[in-house]
């Protein structure tokens, strides 16, 4: 009987065990230290690197992959330095050039003239460095044979076979994080056989595949993150999945977390992805990018870190093999600032005061869809925004004169140019002098007034705290239509 019992209680833990692996209603384990972690560095490194492109098609010479300083401890120490909790290696990408000795193909560094395994240097670090470690792997593979195969099993296989030398590296990888679904029908990718398969190294490696939800279950529309506001209403299009991602979006402040599969609800967080670079390049370019400034890199890391969800910020190594020291320092410089600490929670930003709260404005640009309505700046969602169809336009924002705020947010639509890569883009301000008023005894106030373009993300911090019932934004120069996705005002003594 005593026997019977202990199988009873064996079968049981084995079978909580087994559920607390698998997505559901509530976070499971992989989740929860997922939403812990909150905080990682994306690294894009590769074959691509040394042809200055984003994607390649898996037809560039080995050969051409030659770092002169390779330095994957210096990732990992400037990963440690800027505070990320994680680091997130791209292991594979789209071309299929592996950055370990693959027993299954000769296009990655144990063919190419630097032959050191990069997964096994950056994992080695991690450890040395106290970080966690967490790998990118493309689906599509534009290099290997078997791809091309009719039988999905062949190449699925093949993935299989590769990712057991990826786990086998390092065991306890904390995240899988799977790209390029979209070259083939979501059934063909084995998805589940994935998986089981990291689940069975390590119960607690969270695991997603790109543009995970859709709008109807079996069929590929997309509606964007930013407008999932509703628990219940969207789809898995790859399923198991622990996380979100839909790379560059960026989700709504209230983004909702139970998405359906067969019936049933299951719990998802979202993992932003960020280029520390103001071009959004993902692998570096022989030549210097600017990187985004402080102020926009702060506000977005509270943004995407809120409401249990994570970000990953791509800092990738140059043709040398290092990460370029000024955009090293910005990572460490944006630590500080937010006073990132190992074992600490992630800071947040202070209380929203201004959310959903009704705007009046002097002029709206005109469509059929009443897409630039001034309570998009409101709205919490950094697609949407306000466009005036004046060149000198303002609005003006309804506070609660009760709540005090010591911070105003603005984050400005710019126009774009798309560079070669078809990833790359330079953003031109269209704001060029603004003023920023509150009402104060029945008359106009000035707190803040730009003389200067306003950048991606403007930041005025108060030296002292007000309180009003009204706050409006002026534009008093633009070079054209003046346009605000986000105006958010933030008290930072009432920080959640």
């Amino acid at each position: 009987m005593k026997q019977l019992s202990g199988i009873v209680v064996l079968l049981f833990l084995l079978t909580n065990s087994y559920a607390q692996q698998q997505p559901g209603a509530k976070p499971n384990q992989a989740q929860q230290a997922m939403i812990k972690r909150g905080y990682g560095m994306f690294i894009h490194f590769g074959v691509n690197t040394f042809a200055d492109l984003e994607w390649s098609d898996g037809t560039i010479p080995v050969e051409k992959y030659n770092p002169t300083q390779l330095d994957p401890e210096q990732w990992v120490r400037t990963a440690r330095d800027a505070g990320f909790r994680y680091v997130l290696l791209i292991t594979k990408h789209h071309d299929g050039f592996c950055l370990w000795d693959s027993k299954y193909t000769t296009y990655d560094v144990a063919s190419s003239p630097v032959k050191t395994n990069v997964v096994k240097a950056v994992s080695d670090a991690c450890k040395k460095y106290g970080l966690q470690f967490a790998i990118y792997y493309s689906l599509w593979d534009r290099h290997e044979p078997s791809y091309k195969v009719k039988d999905p099993q062949k190449y699925i296989d093949y993935m299989l076979k590769q990712l057991t030398e990826l786990f086998t590296i390092n065991g306890s990888i904390c995240e899988l994080w799977l790209d390029g679904g979209w070259d083939r029908k979501p059934q063909d990718w084995g998805i589940d056989q994935v998986y089981n398969l990291v689940k069975k190294f390590n119960p607690a490696c969270a695991v997603s595949v790109n543009h995970t939800i859709v709008n109807e279950e079996g069929k590929r529309k997309f509606t964007p993150p930013s407008e999932m506001t509703a628990d219940n209403k969207y789809y898995f299009q790859y399923f198991p999945s622990d996380f979100r991602l839909w790379d560059p979006k960026i989700i709504t402040r209230f983004d909702k977390k139970q998405y359906l599969h067969e019936g049933k609800s299951y719990y998802l967080p979202f993992e932003h992805t960020l280029c520390i670079s103001h071009r959004w390049n993902w692998f570096q370019k022989s030549a210097q990018l600017p990187t985004r400034e402080l102020d926009e890199l702060e506000e977005l890391f509270y943004w995407c870190t809120d409401n249990d969800n994570a970000l990953v910020m791509n800092i990738p190594p140059d043709q040398t093999g290092r990460i370029r020291e000024y955009e090293a320092l910005t990572a460490i410089t944006l630590g500080k600032r937010l006073g990132l600490a190992q074992n600490q929670p992630l800071p947040k930003n202070g209380r929203f005061i201004s959310e959903r709260k009704p705007v009046k404005t002097s002029s709206v640009y005109a469509d059929k869809e009443n897409r630039y309505e001034g309570n998009k700046v409101t709205d919490g969602n950094l697609d949407s925004r306000w466009a005036s169809a004046d060149t000198l336009a303002s609005l003006e924002i309804a506070l609660d004169p009760t709540e005090s705020f010591n911070k105003i947010s603005i984050f400005e639509y710019k126009d774009t140019k798309d560079l070669a890569d078809g990833f790359s883009q330079v953003r031109l301000p269209r704001i060029q002098e603004y003023a920023v008023d509150i009402m104060q005894n029945g008359q106009w106030e000035t707190i803040c007034l730009g003389y200067e373009p306003m950048g991606d993300c403007k930041v005025i911090r108060l030296p002292r705290s007000y309180k009003t019932d009204k706050l409006r934004f002026r534009v008093t120069k633009a070079s054209n239509l003046p346009s605000i996705y986000e105006i958010s005002v933030i008290n930072m003594q009432d920080r959640k």
